[in-house]
């Protein structure tokens, strides 16, 4: 009898950051030219390791494939949050949402991964420098980002059979700008407790596991880096981490206050701004903090951009 009550949805619809029609046009510029930044900027880092060849090396590797996931993650993402600023409507069919789900959470996850790799690489670069062309070797360095790659999308895809097998009755509509598995939750109308249950289970592999790993990680690289002699030594030691560690704390900081928080204790405007800062902010800050910071990278751009490198 319950099931008979049940209607199939065919479209959700996305009330998106604002409901105030007056500031629809001024959100569509600052997200579009911040969607340009995420483009621009994460493009040219890797055209940057691709053209210089002082940037072939393991940790620019990484690096590659770390921007290659930004610009796929927020591709899922930008285009339909874009379009809805300037609709009247803004509703996204059961088909597109299941899509946008599953893309977005792939990259999100692979990023998580591909991040964790990174920590190795830079523990096995300070810990062991001198067997680090071997441990890390350009074979091991395609398994571990193919790896990051398909654990991503495995893991997204146990995800998004457990919340699309939920039903959604004739409330349809997600306070959120983009399909998101807490949001999802919050509107079905059948128990979603197996569906938290696989969510929370997928958190401790997809982000507990990998911030544990990396913490491990980097208390391992501090008391290597302690043991250097040279107060250069240790200053360049760090630098070569602290780019990534500032990523991973913007990035892991706001995905686990998301989807680490008790439920009972979030809220559909929290988790829209709490959305922002890693589907938008990371992004944006990612080639910032990695050219800015790195002084082999704005060689490279010199280079690019044919001007002398000792200027």
């Amino acid at each position: 009898m319950e099931n008979s009550n049940l209607t199939s949805v065919t479209e959700f619809i996305l009330l998106g950051l604002s409901s105030q029609p007056e500031l629809q046009a001024q959100l569509f510029l600052l997200f579009l030219m911040l969607y340009l930044m995420i483009l621009l900027g994460n493009l040219l880092i890797v055209l940057l390791i691709l053209m210089d060849s002082r940037l072939h090396t393991p940790m620019y590797f990484f690096l590659t494939n770390l921007s290659s996931i930004e610009v796929c993650y927020t591709s899922c993402v930008f285009p339909q949050m874009l379009i809805h600023f300037l609709a009247q409507r803004k509703s996204i069919s059961y088909s597109c949402c299941v899509i946008q789900f599953y893309t977005s959470l792939s990259f999100g996850i692979a990023e998580c991964y591909i991040l964790s790799v990174m920590a190795f690489d830079r523990f096995v670069a300070i810990r062991d420098p001198l067997r680090y062309s071997v441990t890390m070797s350009w074979e091991i360095c395609g398994i571990l980002a193919a790896g990051s790659w398909l654990g991503g999308f495995m893991a997204s895809t146990v995800d998004t059979v457990a919340t699309f097998q939920l039903s959604f009755c004739q409330d349809n509509i997600i306070n959120h700008f983009v399909c998101e598995m807490p949001a999802l939750l919050h509107i079905s109308c059948t128990d979603t407790s197996q569906a938290e249950l696989v969510m929370h289970i997928l958190c401790i592999f997809t982000l507990l596991c990998p911030v544990t790993f990396i913490i491990l990680s980097y208390a391992h690289i501090i008391f290597a880096v302690l043991k250097i002699r040279s107060a250069q030594g240790r200053r360049k030691a760090f630098s070569t981490c602290s780019s990534h560690l500032l990523v991973v704390t913007l990035f892991f900081g706001t995905v686990m206050s998301l989807y680490l928080k008790p439920k009972s204790l979030s809220s559909p405007e929290y988790n829209k701004i709490v959305s922002v800062f890693y589907v938008v902010l990371t992004p944006v800050l990612n080639p910032l903090i990695y050219s800015l910071r790195n002084k082999e990278v704005k060689m490279a751009l010199r280079k690019l951009l044919g001007k002398p490198e000792s200027a």
